[in-house]
């Protein structure tokens, strides 16, 4: 399987994969946060500065290796997000589930959302409003009104 990258712009990322753009917003929020609430007598401090510079730095190759991840895994970007989902649901509910079937079901969800989201709301279907499923729509709304 062939896999391009797709062109992004900076703020494309989080509205394609929803749940990494807000871990890495949290991450970005965090270290302006620490450096920001820094002594006063640090204020000047070169290596208060590099290691700001550093963790700026490393935080924007963690994105970066973030935006190819997909590569390896014989899935496209947008099947990562929903695969991303996934993981962080099957994590939260502490449910074990294989890989290689996690990849498969990623793909499959990007599928029917595909097909989906031609024609359903998400938001005004009580009978899929579960809290379970509440994070994964969130992704499928994301990839719809993005796509």
């Amino acid at each position: 399987m062939k896999t391009t990258w797709p062109r992004l712009k900076r703020s494309s990322f989080r509205k394609v994969n929803r749940v990494k753009g807000v871990d890495f917003s949290e991450k970005f929020k965090a270290l302006v946060d620490r450096y920001n609430e820094r002594n006063e007598q640090d204020v000047l401090r070169s290596e208060v500065l590099d290691d700001f510079t550093d963790e700026i730095i490393d935080l924007y190759h963690s994105i970066v290796a973030e935006r190819k991840s997909f590569y390896g895994m014989g899935i496209d970007f947008e099947e990562k997000a929903f695969y991303d989902i996934l993981k962080v649901l099957a994590h939260k509910y502490d449910f074990e589930y294989p890989e290689d079937k996690l990849i498969h079901l990623a793909k499959e969800v990007k599928t029917v959302v595909e097909d989906k989201a031609k024609y359903t709301d998400w938001s005004k279907r009580d009978d899929i409003k579960d809290e379970e499923y509440k994070e994964i729509f969130e992704q499928a709304e994301n990839f719809k009104r993005y796509r």
